[in-house]
């Protein structure tokens, strides 16, 4: 019986290991990779369903800790017991769909809470303990062995919709994109800017200059494109798209992404 028993576990072990061995094998050594970048609406907080397991081989996402895993919500990980779904997944299937010959890798990197200010060099975001900057930028660096970034999406805004902040706030977008595009060799790639939500903009009416302060970047620098969230519903805090919101933001990225990208 003892005999059985060790013959079993050492199956099972040996099991485990051949599965993870070949999962791991499974990981493209080529992906188009997309970077996800702003606050806690990039992050995602709507809720998790049937919809957001893995389900397509084609799709991978970079965790916490800087491992390739099948993309599935959440992709984030800012604030672990809040984070959900968010536009990411539903960005990566509709360019996955256009363009099967090229597997989609990820990067989340949103920040819930912070501000413009959060995203320099060296700078700690207080809820969350995150250095933006630095921490996306090692992410970055760690992808880039498995492709080449081709676009970059990002939500942010609602920290800065303030009577002071909104002053400041095209000036320092303005420093923060000239920084990455240097950075990270991004001069010629898309860079995609969503717009706050109907929903805050109401109750925060200091948010109308941060949707102007983006489309008047975008409208003046090359390769940078708005898209808007009109239409969109929240999950009833007047603050973080619901699910099927999230979903429709994340193909309008797609779609304008699609609309301006060159395929190559």
């Amino acid at each position: 019986m003892i005999h059985i028993l060790r013959s079993f576990c050492l199956m099972l072990l040996t099991s485990v290991f051949f599965s993870s061995h070949i999962f791991a094998q499974n990981v493209p050594a080529k992906m188009d990779l997309y970077l996800l970048i702003g606050q806690s609406n990039m992050a995602g907080r709507g809720k998790v369903d049937s919809l957001s397991i893995p389900k397509n081989p084609e799709i991978w996402f970079l965790d916490r800790n800087v491992e390739w895993k099948m993309a599935a919500d959440p992709l984030h990980f800012d604030k672990p017991a809040v984070v959900g779904v968010g536009p990411g997944l539903a960005f990566a299937q509709e360019i996955a769909a256009r363009r099967p010959e090229m597997p989609v890798g990820l990067i989340p990197c949103a920040v819930g809470g912070s501000s413009i200010d959060d995203w320099q060099p060296g700078v700690r975001h207080a809820q969350t303990g995150i250095y933006a900057w630095d921490e996306m930028l090692e992410r970055v660096k760690a992808a880039m062995k498995n492709g080449k970034i081709k676009g970059v999406i990002w939500h942010q805004g609602e920290s800065d919709s303030t009577p002071e902040k909104k002053k400041e706030y095209e000036a320092k977008l303005e420093a923060f994109f000239k920084r990455l595009r240097s950075e990270l060799d991004l001069k010629k790639t898309p860079i995609i800017l969503g717009t706050i939500g109907d929903f805050y903009v109401a109750k925060h009416p200091d948010a109308v200059e941060i949707n102007k302060a983006m489309h008047h970047y975008a409208a003046s620098h090359k390769n940078t494109y708005v898209i808007s969230s009109t239409g969109l519903t929240d999950m009833g805090d007047e603050t973080h798209f619901d699910t099927a919101s999230a979903r429709e933001l994340g193909r309008r990225y797609a779609s304008k992404y699609l609309s301006v990208s060159k395929k190559k």
